[in-house]
C-alpha cells in the first residue's frame, strides 16, 4: 500500500478543515451544531451537482486512454473544489453570488477540460460532438434544517426502511439443466488490516483522490492509486487460497449526532463519521442460469453499480440491501432498519457476459456485461463466473436514533449526499491460470468449492 492515503488524527484533520475554510463542515454535514454554534444554509442543504461525462463518451482509443483518463479525475477534482468553495462562502453575497462565484466558473473550468478530452480522441478517431452541453452544473437542495435536524446533505429518516416492511423480491432467474449451479469462494478477510485509501485506479489511475470516498479493499495487498497489472501480479494477498485479485467498495460510516467530530482525511469530501470494520465478508463466483461458464481472462476488470446514480440516473444503479433472515427482500434506494440480531447486508453482483477479447473498456462497462432476465447472456458474449460480493455490518440502530441523528452510510462523491442507490463495487482479476480453472471447474460441476 506504499501511495495509500492513512487515516488523520481528529485534530489534525480540524487543522486541515480550517485551512481549506471548512471548519464548520463536521456539524454541517450531519447537520447538527455544537451548542452555541451556527450551521450556514448552504453547506447544510445544498450540493452541486454535474452531469457523468465518462458514460457519455465513445469508445476510447487506447492512444488517448491516459490523456482522457486525466482530465476525466480533474472533472471529479473541480466539483469537488466548488462544493469545498460552497461550504466555506456560506451566507457571502447577494442572490447571485453562488452562480457568479462558483457555478459560472466552475463551467468555464468545464469546458476547458472537455474539449481536450473531445481532442484527445479526435487526434485518433473521429472528435465527439456535443459534449459542451454536459459542462453547465446546478446546486441541488435548499431546505433549511435548524439546530439538531438532519439535512439534505446527509441521509435523512426518508432514506431508511424498516426491512419487514419491504416487499419480497423477484429472485434469480431459475437455473436450466444446461446451466452451472456450482460455486466457488476466496476467503480473503473482511478488512482487518485496515486497506483503506480513497483513490481507484480503474477509473482515475494515478490519482490518489480520484475517488473522493474511502474504500474498504480485500485480497490484493498492494491496491492503490498507482496499482497496474504488473504490481497487482507481484504483490501478496489476504486471501487464503493465493487468489491475488483486488476486491473494493465504499466504507459504510455510524454518523452520530452525539459526536459530530468523527472524521478523518476525507471529510472534505463531506465524508464523516467512524468507519464501520465489516462483520462479514463473502467473495463467492457463481454459474450462469442457461450455460456452462468459461474461464475469465487474467487482469479482466469489472465494475457495478454506479457511485453516481443520484445524478446520472439509475440505468447503472445495482444496489441490493437487505438484512440477515429477510434476504428475500432487498430495497436499492433505501437503508433497512434490521431487527435485533440481524445484520445490514450488502450485496455487490457484478456482470458475467464477457466479450471474449477485452480485459476492460473506455466506460468500464462495455466489454462485460449483465445476463438478461432470464439469465442468458447477450449473442456475442459468453457466461464467465458471476462474481457476489456481501458484505455484513453489526449496526444497532432504530427510527428514534435515526430521528436524532444517528444513522449509517455510505462515503460518496460530496454531490451524491450519501445515498445508498450509489452503492457500487470494483474488481480486478488477478487469479492464477490454475486457480481460475480450478473455479471454472466447481462451478460447472455443481460442487460447492
Amino acid at each position: 500500500m506504499g501511495h495509500a492515503r492513512r487515516p488523520l488524527s481528529v485534530l489534525r484533520s480540524l487543522a486541515l478543515a480550517a485551512g481549506s475554510g471548512l471548519v464548520v463542515a463536521p456539524f454541517a454535514v450531519l447537520g447538527v451544531a455544537p451548542a452555541g454554534a451556527s450551521t450556514p444554509t448552504a453547506s447544510r442543504a445544498q450540493a452541486i451537482t454535474c452531469p457523468t461525462v465518462a458514460d457519455r463518451l465513445p469508445s476510447v482509443p487506447a492512444q488517448a486512454k491516459a490523456e482522457v483518463d486525466r482530465n476525466l479525475a480533474l472533472l471529479d477534482t473541480q466539483i469537488k473544489e466548488a462544493n469545498t468553495r460552497l461550504v466555506s462562502s456560506a451566507g457571502q453575497g447577494g442572490p447571485n453570488f453562488v452562480q457568479n462565484a462558483i457555478l459560472g466558473p466552475l463551467k468555464d473550468k468545464r469546458v476547458a477540460t472537455i474539449n481536450r478530452i473531445a481532442t484527445a480522441i479526435g487526434r485518433v478517431t473521429q472528435r465527439p460532438a456535443g459534449l459542451d452541453a454536459l459542462a453547465p452544473c446546478t446546486l441541488t437542495g435548499g431546505g433549511q434544517a435548524g439546530n439538531g435536524q438532519q439535512s439534505a446533505a446527509s441521509p435523512t429518516a426518508a432514506d431508511f426502511i424498516d426491512i419487514r416492511k419491504v416487499p419480497r423480491s423477484a429472485g434469480r432467474a431459475k437455473t436450466t439443466r444446461k446451466g452451472s449451479r456450482g460455486t466457488f469462494t476466496s476467503r480473503c478477510g473482511r478488512n482487518q488490516n485496515g486497506h483503506h485509501n480513497s483513490a481507484n485506479f480503474l477509473v482515475a489511475p494515478g490519482v490518489e483522490n480520484g475517488a473522493h470516498h474511502i474504500h474498504d479493499y480485500v485480497g490484493n495487498l498492494s491496491t492503490d492509486a498507482f496499482s497496474t497489472d504488473g504490481s497487482l501480479s507481484r504483490a501478496g494477498t489476504t486471501c487464503s487460497n493465493g487468489d491475488k485479485s483486488t476486491y473494493y467498495w465504499p466504507v459504510v460510516r455510524l454518523r452520530s449526532a452525539a459526536d459530530p467530530a468523527q472524521h478523518d482525511s476525507s471529510a472534505a469530501d463531506l465524508n464523516i463519521g467512524r468507519v464501520l470494520v465489516p462483520a462479514t465478508v463473502s467473495i463467492q463466483y457463481r454459474g450462469n442460469a442457461r450455460s456452462k461458464v468459461t474461464a475469465m481472462p487474467r487482469f479482466l476488470r469489472a465494475v457495478t453499480g454506479d457511485a453516481k446514480s443520484l445524478t446520472n440516473g439509475t440505468a447503472n444503479a445495482r444496489a441490493h440491501w437487505t438484512c440477515t433472515g429477510f434476504t428475500a427482500r432487498t430495497t436499492a434506494d433505501k437503508y433497512p432498519i434490521c431487527p435485533g440480531g440481524s445484520r445490514v447486508t450488502r450485496v455487490l453482483d457484478f456482470p458475467s457476459c464477457w466479450d471474449g477479447q477485452n480485459t476492460d473498456s473506455a466506460n468500464h462497462r462495455a466489454h462485460i456485461v449483465f445476463p438478461d432476465a432470464a439469465g442468458a447472456c447477450p449473442s456475442g458474449t459468453k457466461a464467465v463466473p458471476q462474481l457476489r460480493m456481501t458484505l455484513g455490518y453489526t449496526i444497532k440502530i432504530s427510527k428514534a436514533q435515526i430521528a436524532k441523528g444517528t444513522l449509517y452510510a455510505l462515503d460518496t462523491f460530496p454531490e451524491q449526499l450519501h445515498k445508498p442507490i450509489t452503492d457500487h463495487g470494483d474488481f480486478e482479476n488477478v487469479m492464477s491460470t490454475r486457480l481460475m480453472r480450478k473455479a471454472v471447474t466447481c462451478i460447472n460441476t455443481g460442487r460447492r468449492c
